[in-house]
């Protein structure tokens, strides 16, 4: 019911270099005169805090090539010279997700969010590493606060991953109005329009779960899409009697996804599991 992991972390790790890159977070200090604190911005960064962001942009490039030691390696660095620098301890947190380290990954973001707690982008990712964990309900919590921050930049990523969130906890009517309001950002985004499509086809409603599965297939490479969405297409197509349709997305869920559980319940023909 997610969008598909390698998208999601791609995303999330553009998000974390843009923060890095103006290091609008990189620590929880404010500047100004007399009381008034204000927000600090790239213009306030200092020598350290500049070379820190480009050990934490190095790590991120490792991350990418998938060498997770070297990037772990690489954030270490940035927070020894800068040890309040919020985003490091975020990225590093996606890396410990990427290891498999659970509770590392969580330790980290919740001192990335203590240091920067009005950070939507760190919101917006441990919320989904909430969701992701089985408890959904309190990543809602943390994509709510990315939601209303009006900072933030990217709320479609953040109404993304709570109708992913809330579909998974089948509360749907919750799941309709998120994926509705990201649709308005980008009405052409696979993953929203697969996730409305999910929305539909459990309340029955297939016309409307058809509808948003033709846009998949018009706004996605059909060999780029995941397990979860083809067989997603396969059932929909069947109950709204398409056999051309419903044969053509078999074919690919068998020669993209040969060993994959949604392959095995299409060849036992468990289309109402």
């Amino acid at each position: 019911m997610n969008a598909a992991p390698a998208r999601s972390l791609a995303a999330r790790l553009a998000l974390c270099l843009l923060a890095a890159a103006l290091s609008a977070c990189a620590g929880s200090g404010g500047k100004g005169g007399g009381d008034t604190a204000e927000l600090k911005t790239a213009s306030d960064q200092t020598p350290a805090e500049k070379r820190a962001a480009i050990r934490l942009q190095l790590a991120i490039g490792y991350f990418q090539d998938g060498k997770l030691e070297v990037a772990l390696d690489e954030v270490k660095q940035a927070i020894a010279v800068n040890p309040a620098f919020a985003d490091a301890y975020g990225v590093r947190a996606l890396i410990y997700s990427q290891m498999g380290e659970h509770a590392l990954a969580e330790e980290n973001y919740q001192r990335a969010l203590k240091l920067a707690p009005r950070n939507p982008e760190l919101s917006n990712n441990y919320g989904s590493f909430l969701c992701q964990h089985g408890r959904g309900a309190q990543g809602i919590v943390y994509l709510e606060a990315a939601l209303k921050n009006p900072t933030y930049q990217s709320p479609v990523k953040a109404l993304l991953n709570a109708g992913s969130c809330s579909l998974k906890m089948k509360q749907l009517d919750a799941a309709e109005r998120y994926l509705l309001d990201a649709l308005r950002y980008e009405p052409d985004h696979p993953a929203t329009n697969a996730n409305l499509a999910r929305v539909y086809y459990e309340r029955r409603d297939y016309q409307r779960a058809g509808f948003f599965i033709s846009r998949v297939r018009t706004a996605a490479k059909l060999e780029s899409l995941s397990a979860d969405d083809l067989w997603l297409a396969v059932r929909i197509d069947r109950k709204l009697g398409d056999k051309a349709s419903e044969a053509s997305m078999g074919t690919l869920l068998r020669r993209h996804h040969p060993g994959s559980p949604e392959y095995a319940a299409f060849q036992r023909g468990a289309f109402d599991e």
